[in-house]
């Protein structure tokens, strides 16, 4: 990623495997994105409370938008 690039949160998550499958679903549009959460390197999990950060460069972020906002199954597809 480019380290010059400005950055900006597309979404907060409340556990790092959540964070983790989006960060997934994005790179494999294409769109390159990290992961920024304060857990003391993941000695403190606890402090996460204050949410894990999902952050792709601000050219991106309508793209990685519309990626997260997609269902994973399409609507049309589940029984009702």
């Amino acid at each position: 990623m480019d380290t010059g690039a400005d950055l900006v949160v597309v979404h907060t998550y409340l556990n790092k495997m959540d964070a983790e499958l989006a960060l997934s679903a994005l790179e494999a549009a294409g769109i390159h994105a990290l992961i920024r959460s304060d857990d003391c390197g993941g000695v403190r999990p606890s402090l996460w409370l204050s949410g894990i950060e999902l952050m792709v460069r601000a050219d991106e972020a309508e793209d990685a938008a519309a990626v997260l906002d997609t269902p994973s199954v399409p609507t049309e597809d589940i029984a009702t």
